[in-house]
């Protein structure tokens, strides 16, 4: 159960999980793009470097047996150049010369296809072609020959030395041209003109020297040409000219293993970083699961767990931890010990409190019961006698003579039973008074007697007639002050599910404040109107009345203990117990007015008594 909610908790939007996951996968992208970066920014040039210098060492090295062939063609020039034979021949052409010098073993000895002997004044001598196993036809390339020969400028060629070597076309052939000046074996002597040497290069002979498969073309580029691709290189490399020009162009392709390699090399490094990366994300997103998201996510089952149940219990595990999750969990098993202290102290604040809060309300409640007895009594001490007890006696002394007149003893006679008659009608009166006093006085002796022993237990709850305390206390409430006040109520009974001395407590409690709102306003008289009726199981008990009211916004803190609307009143506890009261008994209280001058309407609700409940108790 644990790894699932963790990997959920993971995936989940907004959680701490995810955000974690996000931020590692957001660093570790960064991470393989900034590596990627790094190591295309360092292996690739620097194999690009080694490739360069690669191509470097294949060009020179062609240049290399380009010029070595060169200088073959120039050493084998400069013997024929500084040979007596060659200057005498100068000076007498002979035909024994030509067939030992000019035969075929002799050129092919040298390794030349061509020779030929110039005088200082550009007359050809004596010019030979021979086929040295590259087909051409030798009487055309003879007169291509001679044809090049007469195009160059010997004496420019050699500038100031005897022998030099340079590479030229004759016709489509490419060859080497060594020339020199024909002296005597000594180097002395004025030179008789010019002897040549012409050496064909071919593709074949290119790829033996250069160990590649070597293509000579007639392209002219004075610069070595690279044509790269994705896994090979074709470098073009100039054959220069007598004039610094091109005249051909060797051409191979060699394969690109450097840069492939270097290649190779960065995608390594980059998928052996990205998964070093990968396994360092899921390293980390594990450890930060295990090590942080687990246990977070136990305290909050912890937390719900105390949330749901209310049991302070404290949270295991975490004490033999020395880290910041450890240090969490000692602060909130401290909070929790704290808590508890807290509540244990508040458990025994609020019993003394409800204790003393029960005691207060009882005597609110007991007051407002004596305030009927009390207005009796004073009632009774203020009223003065029907008829004077002197002059009765003096009406009875009077009628006890026999001459008093027959007219003046029927006054006196009338007088007499006028005031007896006024002594038993103000008899009666103080009879119902005392009838009223000691219904009151009983109501008093069953709020005390049947107090709660605890202040918040819930009352039990029995099947009671509702009207019946209403007139109860509507009797009572009619000597809770000088004013005069007028009941209306319903005959019918109307059976409730209540305890009967709270309820009535409650109900007396109202009326004893609609008759101070009644007096309060100053006409004298007032009236309290009471309507019941049930819907759905729900008795409702409307009580009206036309006191002076109060202002719509204090609705909302007339339940608050300690309020009160007459700034004259202290305590405000008997709304407060009132609502309380009708909540333990499972029903509600509500308390409204229009505004000062429009008295106040105060609904209750209580629960309507089973029929069989009601058959039981009639």
């Amino acid at each position: 159960m644990g790894r699932p909610l963790l990997d959920a908790r993971l995936r989940r939007p907004g959680s701490l999980g995810a955000k974690l996951l996000l931020i590692l996968t957001a660093v570790g992208l960064l991470g393989a793009i900034a590596i990627t970066l790094l190591l295309a920014a360092v292996i690739t040039p620097s194999f690009n470097q080694l490739e360069a210098a690669a191509v470097d060492a294949h060009v020179e090295r062609t240049r290399a047996a380009l010029s070595d062939n060169i200088i073959k063609v120039e050493s084998a020039v400069r013997d024929y150049g500084d040979w007596n034979s060659s200057y005498d021949y100068m000076a007498g052409p002979t035909r024994t010369f030509e067939q030992e010098s000019f035969s075929k073993l002799a050129m092919a000895n040298l390794g030349v296809n061509g020779m030929a002997y110039v005088g200082n004044d550009g007359r050809i001598v004596i010019a030979r072609w021979l086929d040295l196993g590259v087909r051409a036809d030798q009487p055309v390339m003879r007169a291509q020959l001679i044809d090049r020969i007469r195009r160059i400028d010997l004496a420019r060629v050699l500038g100031s030395g005897n022998s030099t070597a340079f590479y030229a076309r004759v016709g489509k052939v490419v060859a080497a041209i060594g020339v020199a000046q024909v002296r005597r074996s000594d180097g002395t002597g004025t030179p008789r003109g010019y002897v040549l040497m012409v050496r064909q290069i071919t593709s074949p002979q290119l790829s033996k020297l250069l160990q590649l498969d070597a293509r000579l073309g007639l392209a002219q580029a004075d610069r070595p040409i690279l044509k790269p691709s994705r896994s090979n290189m074709t470098i073009g490399v100039p054959i220069l000219g007598s004039d610094g020009h091109a005249v051909a162009s060797v051409s191979f392709t060699v394969r690109r293993d450097v840069s492939m390699l270097g290649t190779r090399m960065l995608l390594f490094a980059i998928a052996g970083s990205t998964v070093l990366i990968v396994v360092l994300l899921v390293v980390l997103s594990r450890a930060i699961a295990r090590l942080v998201l687990a246990p977070l996510n136990r305290v909050e089952r912890h937390m719900q767990v105390v949330t749901a149940s209310g049991s302070l219990s404290l949270l295991q595990g975490q004490e033999d931890r020395r880290d910041e999750i450890g240090s969490l969990g000692r602060s909130f098993n401290k909070m929790l010990r704290q808590l508890k202290d807290l509540r244990e102290q508040l458990e025994v604040q609020s019993f003394a409190l409800g204790k003393t809060e029960s005691a207060v309300a009882v005597m609110h409640n007991v007051r407002n019961a004596l305030n009927p007895i009390s207005t009796i009594l004073s009632r009774g001490l203020a009223d003065a006698p029907p008829a004077d007890t002197a002059m009765i006696d003096r009406a009875l002394g009077e009628l006890a003579r026999d001459d008093i007149p027959a007219a003046r003893r029927q006054k006196l006679a009338a007088f007499v039973a006028a005031s007896i008659e006024a002594e038993q009608a103000a008899r009666a009166e103080r009879g119902a008074q005392l009838k009223t006093g000691r219904a009151a006085m009983q109501h008093v002796l069953e709020i005390i007697g049947t107090q709660q022993a605890q202040a918040h237990e819930r009352p039990p709850l029995d099947s009671c007639d509702v009207t019946e305390l209403i007139a109860q206390n509507a009797t009572i409430a009619r000597y809770s002050d000088e004013t005069s006040i007028a009941f209306e109520f319903p005959a019918r009974p109307w059976p409730v599910l209540a305890n009967r001395i709270i309820l009535s407590q409650v109900i007396g409690n109202l009326f004893g404040n609609a008759a101070e709102a009644i007096a309060a306003r100053g006409t004298g008289s007032g009236n309290i109107r009471v309507t019941v009726s049930e819907a759905e199981g729900v008795v409702k008990i409307v009580i009206r009345d036309d006191g002076e009211g109060f202002a719509p916004e204090v609705g909302a803190t007339l339940f608050q203990r300690g309020f009160s609307t007459r700034q004259h009143k202290s305590g405000g506890l008997g709304l407060h117990w009132c609502a309380n009261s009708m909540n333990a008994m499972e029903g509600s209280l509500r308390l409204v007015s229009d505004g000062k001058g429009h008295g106040a309407v105060a609904t209750l609700t209580l629960k309507a008594a089973p029929v069989d409940s009601v058959r039981a108790a009639a």
